[in-house]
């Protein structure tokens, strides 16, 4: 018969929790207590438990359902039997207020099935017992989480050395206490660590590690991991990512808690390590960073980015929730609304819906700062004119009256207006029109010379060309 799953908690061997002397527990029969995991504490007084336990409990009783005059041997076999069948790990009898001594037939019955019995002493109550023991699962629960997080550091450190997959396969298998085997794409064994299993646990990870490798003619999704249990070792197989068929193997003598995790924390490990190359600019953007991070000048860094004619920084702010605009770079910083970009000044630079953008003017990489306060401006620029692209004045050219040079009304309209300081009153005096006309000619000579006339100094740079024309 197959032994009932236990939950996934921290054991405590029955030997630790006998050894509390305030307890006053004492073994009667059953296996060697260190060989013993507890899970839990169960109190009941049920002839029949079964439906209760989960597995791995040390049942408690006082005996009230077998009164000295009804307990019989065959009773006694019954209920151990059901005990046993339904995982629990031992059984702990009360001497009071039923019964003065343990039941000779339930100390027999114990001992034809294996099962640990305990004496509980008058004195002891059953939630001292259950207190005691999860203080011992909490003592055991902390050293399991320390004992993990060291894993986790150790295999990061592993995954930075010049050899990150070895090291890594070394590390899980150090702290697993196990045996680890890495297999390519092709179903060759590149990489192990660890002392192997025995031939028949080896061949058996080997078949388990085939199920989570793709198999084109599998008619169901291939799973992403799996176990299985060889001669009292437990075998674990784990897919790598992607489609190639890279795959861990582990075997364990042991399966604690905390395993799963550690060997989940190398599994992210190794599908990165044994992913895809990155790209030459991905290499690039990364020892940039690298670069930043250690100190080296902003200039230093952007000299590793392919970009020869410099960069413009690009400002933005959205209205809403808008998706990042498709600007042409993977250089950039969008937080909520606001987002920040550097973009290859050989790359133009458009309005998008949604997007309110000030753009700077080309840079080198040791202007960038300069670059990020002009296109900050521009920005400002931008929503105080409620415009959705303003570029830096000094990246926009000046502007041309060539459109006007048939328009001699638009001419004259527009130098009227400039003298005047934009008074539409005073320009539709001077002119003899109505204001409105005024207006319509000064928005026709924006659209015609594609210029910002709301900017001081896009008129001053038009006055000064509207002096020299008649």
């Amino acid at each position: 018969m197959s032994s009932p799953p236990v939950p996934p908690l921290p054991t405590v061997p029955l030997g630790a929790l006998l050894a509390r002397t305030e307890l006053g527990l004492r073994q009667l029969t059953g296996p060697p207590a260190d060989e013993v995991p507890v899970h839990s504490v169960h109190t009941s007084e049920l002839s029949d438990p079964y439906p209760y336990l989960l597995g791995g409990e040390l049942l408690l009783t006082a005996g009230v359902h077998a009164p000295e005059d009804t307990g019989t041997d065959a009773y006694y076999d019954g209920y151990v039997e059901r005990i046993v069948a339904a995982g629990a790990a031992a059984l702990g009898f009360g001497v009071a207020p039923v019964h003065d001594t343990v039941p000779s037939g339930l100390v027999a019955a114990c001992e034809r099935h294996r099962l640990a019995l305990v004496e509980v002493p008058e004195e002891t109550t059953f939630s001292a017992v259950g207190r005691a023991l999860w203080d011992l699962m909490t003592a055991v629960r902390h050293l399991e989480l320390r004992r993990v997080t060291e894993a986790q550091q150790g295999l990061a450190t592993a995954a930075a050395r010049p050899d990150p997959v070895p090291a890594v396969l070394r590390q899980l298998a150090q702290r697993t206490g196990g045996f680890a085997v890495l297999l390519g794409p092709d179903g060759t064994e590149p990489q192990r660590a660890g002392a192997p299993p025995s031939e028949a646990a080896e061949a058996a990870l080997a078949d388990l590690v085939r199920v989570v490798r793709p198999a084109t003619t599998r008619l169901f999704p291939t799973p992403a991991s799996a176990s299985d249990e060889v001669g009292g070792v437990q075998l674990s197989a784990y897919a790598l990512g992607g489609s190639d068929g890279r795959a861990l193997g582990l075997a364990t003598g042991a399966r604690a808690p905390g395993d799963h995790t550690i060997a989940g924390v190398a599994v992210v490990l190794l599908s990165l390590l044994q992913g895809e190359h990155q790209s030459t600019g991905d290499v690039r953007r990364s020892a940039a960073l690298v670069r930043l991070l250690l100190g080296d000048g902003p200039g230093d860094a952007a000299g590793l980015l392919d970009a020869p004619g410099g960069w413009r920084v690009v400002h933005g702010t959205a209205q809403g929730t808008r998706p990042v605009p498709p600007l042409g770079t993977p250089l950039v910083d969008a937080t909520g609304s606001l987002l920040r970009a550097l973009v290859p000044a050989d790359l133009d630079v458009v309005a998008h819906d949604g997007w309110t953008l000030g753009v700077s003017a080309p840079a080198g990489p040791g202007e960038l700062r300069s670059a990020s306060v002009q296109a900050g401006h521009a920005l400002a620029r931008a929503r105080a004119l409620r415009t959705p692209l303003v570029r830096h004045r000094a990246d926009t050219p000046p502007p041309s009256l060539t459109a006007l040079s048939d328009r001699p009304e638009l001419r004259r309209t527009l130098r009227t207006w400039l003298s005047l300081h934009g008074s539409w009153d005073r320009t539709a005096t001077a002119l003899g029109v109505h204001r409105n006309t005024v207006r319509q000619r000064i928005a026709k000579c924006g659209v015609l010379i594609s210029a910002d006339l709301d900017d001081p100094d896009i008129r001053m740079e038009l006055w000064f060309a509207l002096r020299d024309l008649p």
